[in-house]
């Protein structure tokens, strides 16, 4: 049978390629095409038609109509054999490379790391509806970019589209337009018409080789993403575009001066054991990957809880006293989906918030259901839905647990475990 490798090495590209090529600029599936010329029992055919599982011309790759043909066999076959998510053969849906004994997640860094800033001549300046941004309800790093988006009044200046739960072999798509999803802007692609996020990443970069990740700010005006970086898009929302803001939205400061030093300081432990720590858990494949990481998890809970439970007062309900700061934003898209989908699909089972950490439970349900920002960006269905339906290594089966319930308590609620 042949394969890439065979073709290559025998030089069958140089030929077959420009047929390749050209099922894959306008999308005609290659039977189709070689019958209309007359190769149905040519010796090309049968490379082609060998070739169609591997290469998977239609599942691996669209391209619309590119600009110019593609001249190099071994450019086509690492465009037409690429995975979805990193150049190689890892799935977009494999969290562990195959080849790492120790079984560890170990996190990409983002590939686009651009920045709109107020100063002059700036690259990407803010402008009203210049920037679009990507999000997946489910995904809590794109979470944070709502939640910030909202506090800060932004929605009239950067509008967003929000794809569909599931995450498939080529990453996030957008729903199509008979489908009835729940949640704001869950809608097919507006710029474009694409099918999947991956259309946007290839149409900046066809040769991108990276994951295809949300959020993703994407500058309108030049064609470019400018980010998909969730912890720098929201530090961009935080002040540069204070110039287009009414002042009660300017004066909304996520990250004072005088905290910033604490703030930055919480949010490396956070991030590490919390933040990822819950995905180092959930995507761990052997038991001492797992067991590395769920133990600094939980201490880290126990750590917020005891702050929390000393800091806490009517008046001084957030992490840092009495007015919300990036560390809340930062935090709460972990704990809502913690007793949800992280105790029981990652396996972070050791206790759940709502009877095991009262303090975290009391912050957690004032931000919910007292600042929208928080309770309106939340959608469980697709949070529920998509960890449980598209993780196929961890529930290859897509079923999805009815508990617990409700999803978040009434702040007036509790768990008979901790009521007094």
């Amino acid at each position: 049978m042949y394969n890439a490798s065979t073709m290559l090495s025998h030089g069958a590209l140089d030929k077959s390629k420009l047929t390749a090529t050209k099922y894959i600029r306008y999308q005609v599936p290659p039977s189709r095409y070689l019958q209309s010329h007359s190769l149905s029992s040519s010796p090309l055919h049968a490379m082609i038609s060998a070739l169609r599982p591997i290469i998977s011309f239609n599942l691996i790759y669209t391209l619309k109509a590119p600009s110019t043909p593609l001249t190099s066999a071994k450019k086509f076959l690492s465009i037409s054999t690429r995975s979805m998510a990193t150049g190689n053969d890892v799935k977009i849906t494999s969290w562990v490379n195959p080849d790492d004994k120790s079984g560890e997640f170990k996190r990409g860094q983002s590939a686009f790391r651009n920045w709109i800033s107020s100063k002059p001549g700036a690259q990407f300046p803010p402008e009203k509806d210049r920037y679009h941004l990507y999000v997946s309800y489910a995904c809590p790093w794109a979470h944070r970019t709502l939640i910030t988006r909202k506090l800060k009044g932004l929605e009239d200046i950067i509008p967003y589209t929000a794809v569909h739960w599931h995450m498939g072999e080529k990453g996030w798509r957008f729903v199509t337009p008979d489908e009835n999803v729940p949640g704001e802007n869950v809608t097919a692609e507006p710029l474009n018409g694409y099918s999947h996020l991956r259309e946007i990443y290839f149409s900046v970069d066809p040769e991108y080789k990276g994951r295809f990740t949300v959020p993703t700010l994407y500058d309108k005006k030049t064609k470019q993403i400018v980010s998909n970086e969730s912890s720098e898009i929201i530090r961009m929302f935080y002040h540069e575009f204070d110039g287009l803001l009414d002042d009660k939205y300017k004066c909304v400061d996520l990250l004072p001066a005088a905290l910033e030093k604490d703030i930055d300081a919480a949010n490396e432990w956070i991030y590490d054991t919390v933040n990822n720590g819950v995905y180092k858990c959930g995507f761990a494949t052997t038991q001492e990957a797992y067991e590395k990481s769920i133990t600094p998890l939980f201490s880290s809970l126990d750590r917020i809880e005891e702050h929390l439970a000393k800091t806490y007062t009517p008046s001084t309900p957030y992490y840092f006293g009495k007015d919300i700061t990036e560390v809340d934003i930062r935090l709460f898209t972990t704990i809502i989906r913690f007793d949800p989908v992280y105790v029981q699909h990652f396996k972070t089972n050791i206790r759940d918030i709502r009877s095991g950490y009262p303090a975290i439970h009391r912050w957690l349900r004032h931000l919910y259901w007292d600042i929208p920002a928080f309770g309106e960006t939340t959608q469980f269905e697709h949070i529920r839905k998509h960890y449980t339906k598209s993780h196929g290594q961890i529930n290859p089966f897509g079923i999805t647990p009815v508990g617990p319930l409700p999803d978040i308590m009434q702040k007036d609620e509790e768990v008979n475990a901790v009521k007094k």
